[in-house]
């Protein structure tokens, strides 16, 4: 019996929101299921071999046939793909999430702050996904998320963790190698390195970026969007390619570092799975455990803010306002852009607060492929003037740019390498660090690269922003100061005192220095 293709044609797909693609999807895959049962009915029994069968999402009446708990014993599961990620405050608290290969019962943390000493044991929670099979393309697929929270913890502390379940008890001796490690923020400001990139996905260089950043020994990790490409065309579409098993390999990829370095991440054009969800979030939610900080996270998992040392960071879902990739624009109905708005002003008012950092996936400033988005620059540049941000951090092109600081849309003060610039006074400078591990892109034609080592003359070149409808409009421009074509990643020492300061620094991924300024407010 051969069985309807469902997905959308690329024409159709172009003139549909995220959440008519899902309805049209949910529609058609029900219509499916009808005709695998009364094809099955009329040959006197279940067909096999044709992919999974109901609606995706991480709520079912029904799944897919799949081993249960109860048919493979738990000390035959091994856990895997753990990463961490801070609660609304760092200080108290920490969320850890990972995947298991099939269902398990009771599943758990063991937390102490010895590694002999877990006897703290905290109930997880289940998150099971399940991604319907698409005929002659994937089969039917069931992934199980787990996530603990970890709250009431002491600040400044080292704590010891294992992730487990019944028949797996990581506290015994065949197990203790399982066992790793976590530390909460400081009670108090001291001096701190955060590391940041953005389109990351699976390959050897993204494993390579992994290693450069364990070596600057950061407190946390800022992940831009575009996190792993299971989706592979990033339009938002149904009919864009998708494969769910590569979050398996893109967890245990970045194991060895997010078991013990939080990793803080947002959504780009590629997290967007149509799957799950109307909004396409609904894998997101499933997958990952991140602040809950005043801004519906069902409705847009990669928006929350959270106040590390003397800095503010706030993460912000750009599909919601790019005119690029239209799939999801608009759909907060503006109540992100108005909790921003609150939030800035929130962390402006902190005493304690010395910087605010800004993270999130299109670019308000890139000269590259993608260039820079009119929508962001519409919405949310004006609120990061009145609340003078300190620093924007982007992922979406493929190469390490940076640039001066921008002032009212043009250079406020020219900020080269090695200097330093005041945001109460210069304006703001942009970094897009989309070298994360993903295939590079490059920048216009002729515009050559220029970086620390490598500086060449300083010119203006040519751009476009993309505008409504998704036209561009060329620009040239003068405000791109750094280019770098290479896998790279940032590093951010926050200090503070009497002299507070952000000192960035790029690093290519040989570890070599390209690019290194200061931010200082009132110097």
């Amino acid at each position: 019996m051969d069985l309807p293709d469902f997905g959308i044609p690329p024409r159709l797909a172009r003139r549909m929101s995220m959440a008519e693609q899902h309805e049209y999807l949910r529609t058609k895959l029900m219509r499916r299921r009808t005709l695998v049962t009364a094809g099955a009915v009329a040959a006197g029994g279940l067909l096999t071999g044709c992919g999974g069968s109901g609606s995706a999402g991480a709520s079912r009446g029904t799944t897919a046939p799949s081993p249960s708990a109860s048919e493979v014993h738990g000390s035959f599961i091994s856990p895997f793909g753990r990463h961490l990620a801070f609660g609304a405050d760092p200080k108290t608290q920490m969320r850890v999430s990972w995947q298991v290969p099939l269902a398990v019962k009771k599943p758990y943390v063991r937390v102490g702050t010895r590694p002999d000493e877990l006897g703290r044991r905290i109930e997880a929670e289940v998150r099971d996904l399940h991604t319907p099979g698409v005929t002659g393309v994937r089969s039917a697929l069931e992934q199980y998320y787990l996530h603990a929270a970890l709250d009431g913890l002491r600040p400044g502390t080292t704590y010891y963790y294992g992730v487990g379940h019944e028949g797996f008890d990581p506290a015994s001796a065949a197990r203790r190698a399982t066992i790793a490690t976590f530390r909460t923020a400081p009670a108090g400001p001291e001096k701190f390195v955060f590391t940041a990139f953005g389109d990351q996905g699976v390959s050897q260089a993204a494993a390579a970026n992994d290693h450069v950043l364990l070596r600057r020994n950061p407190a946390f990790h800022l992940h831009a969007g575009d996190i792993c490409y299971a989706d592979t065309n990033g339009q938002g579409r149904k009919s864009d390619g998708y494969d769910p098993s590569y979050w398996d390999l893109f967890l245990k990829q970045n194991e060895p570092v997010a078991r013990t370095v939080p990793w803080m991440v947002t959504t780009g054009n590629h997290d967007m799975e149509a799957w799950y969800s109307p909004d396409g979030y609904g894998g997101q939610l499933a997958r990952w455990s991140l602040p809950r900080s005043g801004f519906d996270a069902r409705t847009a998992p990669g928006v929350y803010s959270f106040t590390y040392g003397n800095v503010g960071f706030v993460a912000l879902d750009a599909n919601d306002v790019s005119y690029e990739i239209p799939a999801n624009l608009g759909h907060t109905d503006g109540r992100q852009t108005k909790w921003l708005d609150g939030r800035l002003a929130e962390l402006r008012a902190d005493r304690s607060v010395d910087f605010v950092v800004v993270f999130f996936h299109h670019c308000a400033y890139s000269t590259s492929a993608h260039a820079s988005d009119g929508g962001v620059r519409e919405q949310w540049l004006p609120l990061f003037a009145k609340h003078q941000v300190d620093l924007v951090i982007n992922g979406h092109n493929h190469v390490y740019e940076r640039t001066d600081a921008i002032k009212q849309g043009t250079v406020g003060r020219a900020v080269p390498i090695g200097a330093s610039t005041d945001p109460t006074r210069d304006g703001i400078v942009y970094v897009t660090a989309g070298g994360g591990g993903r295939d590079l892109y490059g920048f216009p034609t002729g515009v050559k690269e220029s970086y620390e080592g490598h500086v060449t003359r300083h010119d203006a070149v040519p751009g476009f922003s993309w505008e409504k409808g998704q036209s561009a409009a060329k620009e040239t421009v003068e405000w791109s100061r750094v280019r770098y074509r290479g896998f790279s990643l940032l590093s951010v020492e926050a200090v503070s005192g009497a002299r507070p300061a952000l000192r960035v620094s790029a690093l290519a991924q040989s570890g070599e220095r390209i690019d290194h300024f200061e931010v200082r407010r009132g110097a």
